[in-house]
């Protein structure tokens, strides 16, 4: 094969064959031949004339780069050239061989189709950053050529910059990068609820997956948290932004968000704390939370919003209702009073707090995610745990997926049979005086009796009731109701009455003649507690756990 024929028509490239051709007037000289006197020292010391590039013998320009080059011809890529580049990193090759004989180390990097892509287009094409078997890195560029004599004979120039630099730079930034996100994952997973809370009346499951490889991990959180009472809080959020600093900001509001239930506020006024909290945390930081709180006795999911996602509910016969009012500015906003709603939450129905990262697309409205997240609920059936797999497939959740996603899903089971023997509720209005207190005393020892309970665990509620009980009607006012509730873990012993003014636990002196009925409860229940209700009274409860079977 004789090189010069080969002319490689590369990029950027110009011929200057006009310059050599068309002898102009020098601009140095003036008309009539003569030239100017400044100009006379620099034109009896001429300069070398500079060749064009075209004048440049090719063979020692590629011979010379740093680059590897090689020239292979032919539909079936003959070695042609290589220079002295390409012989230094693989050792000499034999001319006249096919490429997949004389060039064994372009097929790892996956060349050899590249060369037929060439071939057969005519355009050039390029592989950026490959791994070559010298264990360092390549960008190949492959330019097409044609025979110089007009044959139309066509070959491949392969021209192989050297990147290993760049290319260990870039892996050691992504290594760094998914450190830094294996590190707010796992931060993120341990600010989560590692086990979730199991109330006696519902069941519940949760799930998180984080943003793919390409997105940092967000502030996505989740909760269920029993009030005691009977009741359970579940709370869903979003802090905005995303890193290290989101999942703090996310730890810390969940935190809160825990102590403030503990003290069994409506779930607007644990909104107010929190929104508070929110701005002190960081005021550039802002977050969207829904707090809903589960009471078995009511029937109903009473929530309270801030600038999250609506709650939707499906009923035991698949209709499903969208929670949408009230809904108040995302917390950290400040000055916004929230308000509490309610939706009905019957025996048989399931509910679905969830985040954006489920329903938010980039190529549709969000009116459209959330109705078709309400389709894939209406058909889902199984345990909470069934269901939430379900939709987070149905709304195409993948490793990949650019969000993240929380998803808490609550079932209220529709009990029957030997299962509902163990779910009973028993309530007695309080009238008149003093002589209430017998008429409940009688009325829980009969009640405990029929639900077949030992007699120590019946003569300590027929005492914690007879304490209850006298604590109201001394220091509250009507209307007053007793309340007896057993599940298959606790019985649960509530008093209402119409004063807002929560009992405390105190000391009693010798002397004193009251002041030792909460003692009393506190003593002989597993737990206590007191909470004001929406109507302006009160509820002051304990609990009693079952002895196992």
């Amino acid at each position: 094969m004789n090189f010069t024929r080969w002319s490689a028509r590369l990029p950027g490239t110009q011929r200057r064959a006009a310059a050599r051709t068309d002898p102009a007037v020098s601009p140095d000289r003036r008309p009539d031949g003569s030239v100017p006197a400044a100009r006379v020292e620099q034109l009896t010391d001429e300069a070398p004339p500079v060749p064009a590039v075209d004048d440049l013998p090719v063979r020692d320009v590629l011979g010379r780069v740093p680059a590897l080059v090689a020239l292979v011809h032919g539909p079936d890529h003959r070695l042609a050239y290589v220079n002295d580049a390409y012989v230094a990193a693989f050792g000499m090759r034999d001319l006249g061989a096919r490429a997949r004989e004389a060039l064994p180390e372009l097929d790892e990097p996956g060349l050899f189709p590249l060369l037929d892509q060439v071939q057969r287009s005519g355009r050039p094409r390029t592989l950026k950053s490959r791994k070559a078997p010298d264990g360092r890195s390549y960008t190949f560029t492959c330019t097409p050529v044609t025979e110089g004599d007009g044959s139309g004979d066509r070959g491949v120039l392969v021209f192989a910059t050297d990147v290993t630099d760049h290319a260990e730079a870039a892996a050691r930034l992504r290594a760094s990068e998914r450190r830094q996100r294996e590190t707010a994952v796992t931060l993120q997973r341990s600010l989560l609820p590692q086990e979730l809370e199991e109330p006696d009346d519902l069941r519940v499951a949760a799930t998180y997956h984080p943003g793919g490889t390409e997105a940092a991990v967000g502030g996505d959180w989740y909760d269920v948290i029993t009030l005691g009472g009977g009741r359970t809080a579940l709370v869903i959020g979003d802090v905005m932004g995303r890193g290290v600093r989101a999942a703090a900001v996310m730890g810390q509001l969940r935190t809160a968000v825990r102590a403030y239930a503990r003290l069994d506020l409506p779930p607007h006024e644990v909104l107010q704390l929190l929104d508070g909290l929110a701005t002190e945390i960081d005021a550039n930081q802002i977050a969207t939370c829904v707090y809903a709180i589960h009471d078995p006795n009511e029937g109903r999911l009473v929530y309270a919003s801030a600038g999250h996602l609506p709650i939707l509910v499906r009923d035991e016969h698949g209709t499903v209702q969208r929670a949408d009012e009230p809904t108040g500015p995302p917390l950290g906003t400040g000055g916004w009073v929230h308000t509490s709603g309610s939706i009905s939450l019957t025996p048989g129905s399931t509910a679905v707090l969830y985040t954006d990262g489920l329903v938010e697309r980039r190529d549709e409205d969000l009116d459209e995610g959330i109705a078709a997240l309400e389709r894939a609920l209406s058909g889902a059936t199984g345990t909470p745990q069934v269901i939430c797999d379900r939709l987070v497939r149905s709304a195409g959740v993948t490793p990949e997926h650019d969000d993240d996603v929380a998803v808490l899903v609550l079932q209220h089971p529709a009990r029957t049979g030997a299962d509902a023997e163990l779910f009973r509720n028993a309530a007695l209005e309080l009238l008149g005086g003093v002589e209430a207190a017998p008429r409940a005393r009688a009325f829980a020892s009969g009640v405990l009796a029929s639900w077949r309970f030992p007699p120590d665990l019946h003569d300590l509620g027929v005492l914690a009731t007879s304490e209850l009980v006298a604590n109201s009607l001394q220091h509250g006012t009507p209307p007053m109701r007793l309340r007896l509730r057993r599940t298959d873990r606790r019985l649960i012993i509530e008093v209402t009455d119409g004063d807002d003014h929560l009992p405390r636990r105190r000391r009693a002196e010798p002397g004193d003649e009251s002041g030792r009925g909460i003692a009393i409860v506190a003593t002989i229940a597993t737990n206590w507690g007191s909470r004001r209700t929406p109507g302006g009274g009160k509820a002051v409860w304990c609990e009693f756990v079952l002895p196992k079977p």
